[in-house]
């Protein structure tokens, strides 16, 4: 949904500055230095108005952004006046109302970005972003020197000039960042990976109510494995008919691993499972591009490669088209999808398809985006006949699953796109594109309509592929796991006997 850029115009009031919100060129909200002037009383919001409220905490959005903006400017300036920055952070500590390391980190935060970030500080200033997003792309290039950072920082501006709303989402943006970070300084991103692997550590911070937080910063295939085993176990006792709620068993599963009792279920097979894409040349130290983990984004290759070679890793082979990056399509017309399917869905999106959830797809549901049920076989008749395909699923999490056939919710997913269209209750649309898991290395070539078959390749060392190959870069993908072994495909169920393996 297209918009013209929220704007906050002052004008003299016998309180201090009023601020003027404007949204489209119209009237919004009025602000002043001590509050909210125009204050709704306690009138509630009728149902005709909540597109008129949404609109509001849009301008709303916009004006924190400015005042987020104009804070972190004055800092930079107020740091480079006084010269002594930790002093600085004492003395503005009962001014600005937080803890001292608090102002130290809106101190460094606005030197970083009137130095190295200046379009990032723009866009804050046009009311596109706040600090905090702001902080999540710093964070990203806080290893980077002043020139590549002032690089990432064109770069981004340049993608956000067309991208799509929902690109602004914190995560989404340090997503951008990270990966254009990696693009500018290739060479130092296995040292900075390096570097903050040896910064792990455990952490216990105090809460209310009796209640405290442990949080463990671990690196990101590690921690990706810690969870989905915890997630496991936890599903196992749920399924088992626990009455405790998923967040509370996974709570109570952790505390029971390690203080080393009887969690009352054995883990799964695979259930410490991540997915790490590897392009073939990287798998053989040809290339350094393209290595990416599942729900968190690219990794450095050597990094990628240490993986790939611990012998609790499992190889899969995935032929990828060369022209669009994504992994070739394969047919099926069972409801329940096989696990060919289901993996082959999970490496192409990586993530939920809902535009700012990051959810790894392997936690997510496997949803058919034309629903399976035929009119003959639904019960009120309504539309179907989606066949349980690659073509036909994405992976949504439960939440957006449930999400998606709520009245007023219109989600569509186009798999072979990789677009995602998102429609509110209150009419506003927005729409988000996957990133392919290779970069295209040329135009999209005509896809071939038929199905590919062919042998399996299941633990098939990369190597083979590579010499079969005219461009091994990017007609394969090696699909490792941090897992053991997964259990065998071979079966007698008849619903499942026509799964051959892989389609190639």
């Amino acid at each position: 949904m297209d918009r013209d850029l929220s704007s906050a115009e002052p004008s003299v009031h016998a309180t201090g500055v009023r601020f003027t919100l404007l949204c489209n060129g119209r009237f919004v909200h009025q602000f002043d230095s001590v509050g909210v002037v125009d204050d709704m009383g306690d009138d509630r919001v009728s149902d005709d108005g909540v597109g008129d409220s949404i609109e509001q905490l849009r301008g709303l959005r916009a004006w924190r952004a400015q005042r987020d903006a104009e804070e972190l400017a004055l800092l930079a300036d107020l740091s480079a006046a006084v010269g002594d920055d930790r002093g600085l952070a004492e003395e503005l500590t009962p001014v600005l109302r937080v803890s001292t390391r608090e102002v130290e980190r809106r101190i460094d935060d606005g030197k970083s970005l009137t130095r190295r970030m200046p379009r990032l500080l723009a866009s804050m200033r046009t009311g596109e972003l706040e600090a905090y997003g702001a902080r999540r792309v710093l964070t990203v290039v806080d290893p980077l020197d002043d020139d590549a950072a002032r690089q990432v920082d064109e770069l981004l501006a340049d993608k956000l000039v067309e991208a799509p709303e929902t690109a602004w989402q914190p995560g989404n943006l340090a997503q951008r960042a990270r990966r254009l970070a990696e693009k500018v300084d290739p060479g130092g991103r296995t040292q900075r990976a390096r570097r903050a692997r040896a910064e792990r550590k455990l952490e216990l911070t105090p809460g209310e109510h009796a209640m405290s937080t442990l949080e463990a910063s671990l690196p990101a295939e590690v921690a990706a494995a810690c969870y989905s085993r915890v997630d496991g176990m936890a599903r196992s006792l749920r399924h088992g008919g626990d009455g405790r709620t998923l967040e509370q068993l996974r709570a109570d599963v952790t505390a029971d691993l390690l203080l080393g009792r009887d969690v009352g279920v054995t883990a799964p097979e695979a259930a410490a499972m991540v997915y790490l894409h590897l392009p073939v040349d990287a798998a053989l130290t040809m290339s350094d591009e393209g290595c990416e983990l599942d729900g968190y984004g690219p990794v450095p290759a050597a990094i990628a490669r240490e993986i790939m070679t611990n012998e609790r890793s499992t190889w899969r082979a995935v032929l990828c088209d060369p022209g669009t990056g994504e992994p070739v399509d394969l047919g099926r017309t069972r409801r329940r999808p096989s696990a060919v399917i289901r993996d082959l869905v999970r490496v192409r999106d990586r993530e939920c398809v809902m535009p700012w959830c990051h959810r790894p797809a392997r936690h997510c549901d496997h949803d058919h985006e034309t629903p399976w049920a035929t009119p003959d076989r639904s019960a009120g008749g309504g539309a179907g006949g989606g066949s349980t395909s690659v073509a036909n699923g994405g992976p949504r999490c439960r939440r957006h699953h449930r999400l998606k056939d709520q009245p007023g919710w219109s989600t569509r997913y186009d798999p072979a796109r990789g677009i995602t269209s998102v429609t509110m209750p209150h009419g506003a649309t927005y729409t988000a594109h996957r990133e392919p898991v290779l970069t295209p290395s040329r135009t999209a070539p005509t896809r071939d309509t038929q199905p590919h078959r062919g042998p399996a390749h299941h633990g098939q060392a990369p190597h083979s592929r590579a010499h079969q190959s005219h461009d091994p870069a990017r007609d394969a993908l090696v699909c490792r796991r941090t897992a053991a072994a997964e259990p065998t495909r071979e079966t007698t169920d008849p619903e499942h006997q026509d799964d051959a393996g892989l389609p190639f």
